[in-house]
């Protein structure tokens, strides 16, 4: 039986990419702030749910995380699906920190955990929910392009470095575009996909182990033009919350 652990399972996409998971037949860990959401999760597959309230600001996070880990008795898949968002166009400082503890230093605790976990058995395999929004900074949302711009090339960088140190770990960056989730209730998005057709998608490429993943179609287009666009262009765009 396969293991993995997610992070960020209480609801959105970590819920249904959960729930897809354990119709696949795999043995998982899931992890959140909600310990009322996992457990309602777990009564659903019993035999094959373990459950760990989980912060991933919080600096016992990585005990935590090993702790569910033993339950599984290892794992094969990490999984990391916790991260926050907010259009911020006043700028409010509190509100760009708290995006970059969770997207950032929380991102950074638990995807260090999992190499260096994988590295003891030399092969596993790491995928994070990142966003299409790490293509361009948007003025909207400052710290959450930016956060998403450094998960991007964080898992770039954690990639090479395992193949600098002969290790046979796969990484998965999953770039959605904007999904209909509690994440996204702040303000009016376009194209706005539903969360257990993005989870179908992100499994599809979990399975065959695809290094990047823009979801879907449409914003594989978008993201197309949007890297094509000059700097002096971009900044004069009517983006507008």
């Amino acid at each position: 039986m396969k293991r993995a652990i997610i992070i960020g399972a209480t609801s959105g996409i970590g819920e249904e990419v959960a729930k897809l998971l354990v119709q696949q037949g795999w043995h998982i860990g899931i992890a959140g702030r909600r310990e009322e959401a996992l457990k309602n999760l777990q009564a659903t597959a019993p035999g094959q749910i373990e459950i760990q309230r989980l912060d991933v600001t919080e600096a016992n996070a990585p005990i935590l995380l090993e702790a569910l880990i033993q339950k599984l008795n290892g794992i094969d898949l990490f999984f990391l699906s916790s991260g926050v968002g907010y259009q911020n166009p006043d700028l409010t400082p509190e509100t760009e920190l708290n995006t970059a503890r969770t997207n950032v230093e929380g991102f950074t605790r638990m995807v260090t955990f999992a190499f260096n976990y994988f590295k003891t058995r030399s092969e596993g395999h790491i995928a994070v929910i990142s966003s299409i929004a790490g293509t361009k900074g948007l003025g909207i949302a400052p710290a959450y392009s930016a956060t998403k711009r450094f998960q991007n090339t964080y898992i770039d960088a954690l990639a090479q470095l395992a193949r600098m140190q002969h290790l046979n770990i796969h990484f998965t960056d999953i770039r959605p575009g904007f999904v209909a989730t509690d994440l996204l209730k702040s303000g009016k998005f376009p194209m706005l996909m539903q969360a257990d057709r993005v989870a179908r998608s992100i499994v599809n490429a979990l399975n065959r182990k695809k290094r990047v993943v823009v979801i879907d179609g449409r914003y594989r287009v978008l993201v197309f033009f949007w890297r094509m666009i000059p700097r002096w262009i971009w900044e004069r765009l009517p983006i507008k919350n």
